[in-house]
């Protein structure tokens, strides 16, 4: 019977230091090599999943044409979406660094695949959606290890996925849940880069915490 069940001190302080830790990084990048590359795509093909259907899969793109169609496709669709802001907000959009597709040596694209056979439907009959939260869980994993490793990784969501699937290759019926630019970066900022950009804030926890019902709070909590 396995005994080691149990987290050293340092070892529960690495975990906690990695989550709150983490962040978005989108400039600064240095070549990452392939172990540290292969270490964290085990961490990315280790974490839950509904059914144990691993719905995920990988694509590592280092290839500048490559890189650059995706860059084009990430241009067009933040000119789209900057349309809805005005005024200082538009301004404040239009300033941010929202993607390093360029800069970073290594992009990852993470595709879900709802009909993977693996957990033969288990889970799925009552949310046919699971496959996507299964997929972010491997995201989540590879973005912990990147930071263990010191790596920042920046995600780009502001993407047309249609025209993304196509210069991927990306089967008709796999949905891209991430598109990852990852490198060794000079440093992590304190804050998020759009806390401290202004852009938002970090809600309390407390505002966030339910009790046995939607909005019963904890004692003191924001109502």
């Amino acid at each position: 019977m396995q005994k080691d069940i149990h987290f050293t001190e340092e070892e529960r302080r690495g975990v906690y230091r990695a989550i709150h830790a983490r962040r978005d990084v989108r400039s600064q990048f240095l070549p990452v090599p392939d172990a540290v590359l292969a270490r964290i795509l085990e961490a990315a093909h280790h974490p839950p999943s509904v059914g144990f259907m691993q719905p995920w899969d990988f694509i590592v793109i280092r290839d500048l044409p490559v890189r650059q169609t995706v860059h084009r496709n990430f241009a067009n669709a933040s000119s789209r979406a900057a349309e809805i802001y005005e005024g200082e907000q538009r301004k404040l959009y239009e300033g941010l660094k929202l993607e390093g597709i360029l800069q970073s040596p290594v992009n990852i694209c993470v595709s879900s695949d709802r009909d993977r056979p693996k957990g033969r439907g288990l889970g799925r009959q009552t949310d046919p959606e699971v496959h996507l939260y299964s997929t972010v869980c491997a995201v989540q994993n590879l973005l912990l290890a990147a930071r263990a490793e010191s790596l920042g990784v920046g995600w780009v969501s502001i993407l047309d996925l249609p025209q993304l699937k196509a210069t991927l290759g990306i089967p008709p019926a796999l949905t891209p849940v991430a598109y990852l630019c990852v490198g060794y970066v000079s440093e992590f900022r304190p804050q998020p880069d759009l806390e401290e950009k202004g852009w938002e804030t970090r809600s309390s926890l407390c505002s966030v915490i339910h009790f046995d019902h939607w909005g019963a709070r904890p004692e003191g909590g924001e109502k």
